[in-house]
């Protein structure tokens, strides 16, 4: 007598390689049963935003594409998971329902929740390990609680054993179910009805073989030189694997071992400073996933709670918000930042520290209103990491650049971008000035804005903040929190 059916539940793991709930499930020799189900609800108050709903549909529509070349394919349903999982144990006889493990503090208690309603049914229910390098529980310090600051918890793991991927491997072939019917992918809205997801598609490939060929180019010509070019928003010094590592379309013991493969005939790893250096960004997306699992609260509520107390400025009809969000500060650097999020759904990373810190301590507006802006906006929208970097750049979270510490937006743009390619790609309006004057146009004189046809305040707008006035007004709020019981 064959064995019952097997239910593999996908959802922040869309590969087949490396993948162990898929891997699990071939090995036990029933037939396998791929199934994602869209349940917003599940996902509490943190349900995908629309540029990451956008990624999600085609990343859904390439492993549904690899699933019928192995004679198999993923059944689209939408609803509450416990209940659908239960409807399709009855309908395909299945004996177990596997997937892989999430962190985010709706989705612990969903998959808790799930567990207690299989088990009382007599179905085994299983989890596994695909997203992280590191389970945020496994990893904790000397008194056995979690870590707070990221040099000691980076230092700890680093003396962790870390998973080879080609022990989980790529499942060649599995007996496929037939599949009951379910709806279709379009049917699950996922794709937002705005305009400015028309232009994803020029600069990203969502799937597997997409994060694929993304981490072979940068570890095969990049990665060397990654501590050098990160920084710089007019290089592509960066990976930008963040998507296909939030979607689980790469897993990070994948990327880990390509980067030590390379090295494989002398044996030296990391070899370079670029692979250290990036080796050390994916231990910070370990940390942020570790903060988030053990402080549950932070993406309303600032870890440090004297931070609650903030006196925020007060913003009459989001004026100021809006302006940040439309990219027209007056800053060229935020400016151009805000707007290459707006049309690629991505920003670069030095950029994104400039524009949040510009939001949280020039306007002093609550860094909440960015989180949300960010997560709607970012294909790459990811709840500990997006956690992690307001709070981070607020001062009010774990190993946080302390609060006085108020990022020039003018300077931050000369030291990044000295010949001013990145803001005049997304500013175009700057694009006649000379690299003298384009961070700051507002100081160019008369003749010099006219010759690079540059009118302050119709077609590009004046500063909304002094710097300066803006950094004191900041000081003087971070006082007002220390000053108090």
């Amino acid at each position: 007598m064959s064995p019952a059916p097997i239910l593999v539940w996908f959802r922040r793991d869309l590969r087949l390689d490396d993948n162990p709930a898929l891997a699990a499930a071939a090995r036990r020799g029933g037939k396998v049963v791929p199934v994602y189900i869209e349940d917003r609800a599940g996902e509490g108050a943190w349900a995908a935003g629309g540029a990451s709903r956008w990624w999600l549909h085609h990343s859904l529509g390439a492993l549904d594409a690899s699933l019928r070349a192995n004679g198999s394919g993923l059944i689209f349903r939408a609803g509450d998971s416990a209940e659908v999982l239960g409807r399709l144990v009855a309908e395909t006889g299945a004996g177990a329902v596997y997937w892989n493990r999430r962190y985010e503090p709706a989705s612990v208690a969903l998959e808790e929740a799930i567990m207690a309603r299989l088990g009382s049914e007599a179905i085994e229910a299983a989890g596994f390990a695909a997203s992280l390098l590191f389970e945020p529980k496994a990893v904790t310090n000397k008194q056995g609680g979690p870590f707070q600051v990221f040099t000691p918890y980076w230092r700890h793991c680093l003396e962790l054993e870390i998973p080879d991927p080609v022990a989980v491997g790529r499942p060649d072939w599995w007996p496929a179910a037939r599949l009951p019917r379910g709806e279709t992918l379009e049917s699950l809205g996922l794709l937002p009805g705005r305009d400015w997801a028309d232009g994803f598609a020029a600069r990203w490939t969502p799937g597997e073989q997409g994060a694929r060929d993304a981490l072979r180019e940068f570890v095969s010509g990049r990665i060397d030189r990654y501590s050098k070019d990160r920084d710089f928003p007019a290089l592509r010094g960066s990976s930008r694997l963040s998507a296909a590592l939030h979607f689980g379309e790469i897993g990070p013991r994948q990327v880990w071992a390509a980067v030590k493969e390379r090295n494989a005939e002398t044996g030296v790893f990391p070899s370079s400073e670029g692979e250290r250096r990036f080796l050390a960004e994916l231990g910070w997306r370990e940390f942020a996933h570790h903060l988030l699992y053990h402080f549950s609260r932070t993406p309303e509520a600032p870890l440090r709670s004297e931070y609650e107390r903030f006196p925020w400025a007060e913003d009459p009809g989001k004026r100021l918000l809006r302006a940040w969000q439309r990219g027209k500060t007056g800053y060229p650097i935020v400016d151009a930042g805000m707007r290459e999020l707006w049309a690629t759904g991505w920003m670069h990373n030095r950029v994104r520290m400039i524009a949040a810190s510009f939001l949280v301590k020039h306007l002093r507006l609550p860094w909440g209103e960015g989180a949300r802006w960010f997560w709607d906006t970012l294909v790459d929208a990811d709840l500990a990491n997006n956690t992690l970097g307001w709070q981070w750049t607020a001062g009010c979270g774990a190993d946080a650049a302390p609060y006085f510490r108020i990022f020039n937006p003018v300077l931050q743009g000369e030291k990044f971008d000295p010949e001013g390619a990145y803001v005049k790609a997304w500013v175009p309006e700057l694009g006649g000035l000379s690299p003298a004057f384009v961070h700051r146009p507002w100081e160019a004189d008369a003749a010099t804005l006219d010759a690079g046809g540059v009118e302050l305040g119709r077609s590009y707008p004046r500063p909304i903040v002094d710097h300066a006035e803006a950094r004191r007004a900041a000081l003087a709020a971070l006082q007002s929190i220390k000053a108090r019981p």
